[in-house]
């Protein structure tokens, strides 16, 4: 089986049935044959770290455990951050540089890509918030640890 590594152009992976998951990249989308949660596992390994690896990095550089968000590689800044638990099916992982903007409609929250394409989650503003919060903070911290090492 072809796995499917997260890359700059990915902005969204989303999942399907049947362990299937939906691929939001900037200029297509395509259905992949593995949860969203293999994906963000195969892209942490093929860029030379675990999954839980990469969760006890962010725990320890933010303090975040709980929906945590995940360095995929790091001298690019690929961060994603998870829509709920990662253990859940449901969850949805989404690409942090690849956001423009968000906002509230009606129940549902609308994500605004930076070429112009829109994702509706079934979660809370204040929640998806949280999220991107959470992940800003997780490259501040890369960055300003990659500025303090540059010299």
């Amino acid at each position: 089986m072809k796995t499917y590594e997260i890359s700059n152009e990915t902005l969204a992976i989303i999942p399907i049935d049947n362990y299937c998951s939906k691929v939001m990249e900037k200029d297509s989308s395509f259905t992949v044959q593995q949860t969203p949660m293999q994906i963000v596992e195969n892209s942490c390994a093929f860029f030379g770290s675990s999954y839980k690896g990469r969760a006890c990095g962010t725990k320890k550089l933010i303090g975040v455990s709980h929906k945590a968000p995940i360095i995929i590689e790091e001298s690019r800044e690929i961060i994603f951050f998870p829509t709920s638990s990662p253990r859940l099916y449901e969850c949805q992982w989404i690409s942090l540089k690849n956001i423009e903007n968000y906002h509230k409609k009606n129940n549902l929250t609308t994500i605004v890509f930076n070429n112009g394409h829109l994702l509706e989650l079934d979660m809370s503003y204040g929640s998806l918030d949280n999220q991107i919060l959470r992940a800003t903070r997780l490259e501040s911290v890369i960055r300003v640890r990659k500025n303090k090492t540059a010299f």
